[in-house]
């Protein structure tokens, strides 16, 4: 997929991982959906930041938790452009509670993380693939979690909900192709604003520093390299589909694994 003058949405795309790949689709030309919930100052900026590169915007404040708010982001790129192209599936939610706290969690915190985190993506699937079928092209980025693969995180509720994401990712790139190609990011701990204040900055700092020093990579992700890799997918890797890349800095290769992060 040449992203030069291609279309692509990028959900959650107000500030962290969505903001970072929304701005490096373009700077290599493509037109962006930009997606909100809550955050508008966070969209617009973002949106500021592509315009720069003379690339055209669309900000549309949508919840990919409802299916007919997921058929509108669609919508609002095939009104604008007429083509779809690329979709990064980055929106995310989780509640933060501690592995062996199981009274933290409870059936309604299970159905509103995976409403977000696993049947967002299958929605935003289903909208987007007859438009990206009629181009003949396209290629769509999950984004799921270390936590899918060693189910470690911010809590047992998310861990489950990115689990099941990697292996939907399976079964769709089964049945989207010739013409659609997907595959799934797997993140570390990603710095930034997000886990800083779902963790707390002394735990933050905490586990920043201790997977820095014993990773075999020693170091972090930032919302910079896993944008790097999603654009990977959706660029560079046409005879890619239905992997899933782990982005860690080797976390996942520890002997002994953080209970929490």
């Amino acid at each position: 997929m040449d992203l030069q003058d291609s279309v692509a949405i990028v959900t959650g795309s107000s500030s962290g991982v969505g903001a970072a790949c929304a701005r490096q689709l373009a700077e290599a030309g493509c037109n962006v959906v930009i997606n909100y919930v809550h955050n508008e100052e966070g969209a617009r900026s973002t949106e500021g930041a592509c315009r720069e590169f003379g690339v055209a915007t669309e900000v549309v404040q949508a919840d990919v938790a409802d299916d007919s708010d997921c058929r509108r982001l669609v919508a609002a790129a095939e009104a604008k452009w007429g083509r779809l192209d690329g979709l990064v599936n980055n929106a995310g939610i989780t509640k933060f509670n501690a592995h062996d706290n199981l009274d933290g969690l409870d059936k309604q915190d299970f159905l509103d993380i995976y409403a977000v985190n696993t049947v967002g993506p299958y929605q935003m699937v289903r909208a987007a693939a007859p438009l990206m079928r009629q181009g003949g092209r396209g290629s769509i980025v999950n984004v799921a979690s270390i936590a899918a693969v060693m189910g470690v995180g911010s809590s047992i509720a998310y861990a489950a909900s990115k689990g099941a994401l990697v292996t939907m990712g399976l079964s769709l790139a089964r049945i989207l192709g010739p013409e659609i190609r997907l595959n799934t990011v797997c993140p570390g701990f990603i710095q930034g604003e997000w886990l800083a204040s779902g963790m707390g900055q002394e735990t933050y700092d905490r586990v920043k520093g201790y997977l820095e020093k014993n990773t075999p990579l020693h170091l972090t992700t930032t919302p910079d390299t896993v944008a790097e890799a999603i654009l990977y997918f959706l660029g560079g890797a046409g005879v890619v589909t239905g992997e899933t890349l782990i982005l860690d800095g080797g976390h996942h290769l520890m002997q002994t694994p953080l209970a929490r992060r």
